[in-house]
């Protein structure tokens, strides 16, 4: 497992970032870049709650993601997520090869208010090294639409 973490400075108030990651309707457009068909979740951001990232594969068209489990919550400030199991064809896997090379695995999320107007996203993702590549690529235009969408 690789870490790979991801920073980048957004000019909006910290409360404006958040809510814009979290938020139904704006996760789904910022996400776009790591599934062109499509992503959403299912579930709460409650610290211990369960959640679902899910989307269509753009080459199958079946329902696939991860199931997770909301490890930590610090509104405007600390977000964890602890990745447990896949889903494909809207099926949970909690074992076997394709899940056990990587779970659990973190992707966490600090914010920090720069002053009262920016703001700093850090991002810090456990990636198995057969999608490290892939990541480094997809993460750093995903935070780039997330900053454009918070500066309007």
């Amino acid at each position: 497992m690789k870490k790979i973490n991801f920073e980048i400075t957004i000019n909006a108030p910290v409360e404006k970032v958040w809510d814009t990651m979290l938020e139904d309707k704006t996760y789904r457009e910022w996400t776009l870049e790591f599934n062109p068909s499509g992503s959403w979740y299912e579930g709460s951001w409650d610290k211990g709650s369960k959640i679902k990232f899910v989307g269509a594969d753009p080459k199958t068209g079946l329902l696939g993601g991860m199931t997770s489990e909301i490890a930590e919550n610090r509104p405007h400030e600390f977000l964890s997520i602890k990745h447990l199991g896949l889903i494909t064809d809207g099926v949970e896997i909690f074992s076997g090869p394709s899940v056990e090379q990587w779970a659990p695995s973190y992707e966490n999320y600090t914010f920090s208010k720069i002053d009262d107007n920016t703001t700093r996203l850090e991002v810090e993702v456990d990636a198995n090294e057969e999608y490290a590549d892939m990541f480094s690529k997809m993460w750093p235009k995903a935070l780039d639409k997330l900053k454009s969408m918070c500066e309007k």
